[in-house]
């Protein structure tokens, strides 16, 4: 394989660097959920229906890109691996633009009070948003070493240890997102559901 190598700053400081990513990707979704920053165009509950269906799909295929690289790391499959967790990094930043969209311009939908299997609704939910904090650092360092460094360099960084909490984490992060999204579009009528514009 040729060799990998990043700009000179990020191979040699890859925590700093990842600090530094970690910390603007917080605020830049913290702004847009309760700063009220004003970047978004107005869009319709219709529009945020058809955004989280694409989300989704987004998720479910990042789950596959996970997966399929855990696997081909494991057998060996280095160039394969590498090729599964830049797709999959890359999807995720995809579905940051579209989650910012969605929210920051439209709203979300919540269950009513009431509804059936709310309360393992809102604790999957709160799981998912916990460990897609969590994963953030991590996947960013594993990413950033992985983007910096031969598979012969990498061998002697924490790359494999760090890059499996960042699956792990971030694995059990989407497959709860999708499961909660499914439960929204699938198993709760609109009586039982309700939209609301923006998060603050």
């Amino acid at each position: 394989m040729s060799t990998v190598r990043g700009p000179r700053f990020a191979r040699e400081h890859p925590r700093v660097l990842t600090a530094v990513l970690t910390t603007v990707g917080y605020v830049a979704v913290i702004g847009t959920l309760y700063g009220n920053v004003g970047l978004y165009p107005n869009i319709g509950e219709s529009t945020v229906d058809v955004l989280a269906a694409v989300i989704a799909v987004i998720n479910t295929a990042t789950v596959g890109c996970l997966v399929a690289g855990w696997y081909w790391i494991r057998n060996g499959e280095v160039r394969k691996h590498r090729m599964a967790m830049l797709s999959a990094f890359t999807l995720i930043l995809v579905f940051l633009v579209i989650y910012l969209l969605k929210t920051g311009g439209g709203g979300r939908k919540e269950i009513v009070d009431g509804a059936p299997l709310r309360s393992l609704y809102l604790g999957m939910l709160a799981i998912h948003i916990f460990l897609s904090v969590v994963a953030v650092p991590f996947v960013i360092y594993a990413v950033t070493l992985g983007l910096t460094h031969t598979p012969a360099e990498l061998k002697r960084t924490p790359h494999a240890k760090i890059g499996r909490i960042a699956v792990s984490t971030w694995l059990v992060s989407l497959v709860l997102g999708v499961v909660a999204y499914l439960m929204l579009a699938l198993f709760y009528g609109p009586e039982q559901i309700e939209f609301v514009r923006g998060m603050a």
